[in-house]
């Protein structure tokens, strides 16, 4: 199951769990959409695969299994 982590690791911007601007690469990196297609191309800086949509998990889904609340965050930013 995805974690929806809550955060960009390049900007911190929040990014809740029925966020449509969250990216994904297969390693749950999770980015914003200005970060994912702007600064990182649709590439993950960590990874090298490719950022997609985060899916949504429905409200009701996130009584039983509720998202992430650990934030990552790039102290030195992401690359450009």
């Amino acid at each position: 199951m995805l974690e929806l982590r809550p955060n960009c690791e390049c900007c911190d911007r929040d990014l809740p769990p029925d966020s449509k601007d969250a990216r994904i690469c297969t390693y749950e990196c999770t980015f914003c959409a200005d970060c994912a297609e702007v600064k990182l191309k649709g590439v993950c800086p960590n990874c090298g695969g490719d950022l997609v949509p985060r899916p949504i998990r429905p409200a009701a889904k996130l009584l039983k299994d509720p998202a992430s609340t650990r934030r990552v965050l790039k102290p030195q930013g992401c690359a450009v």
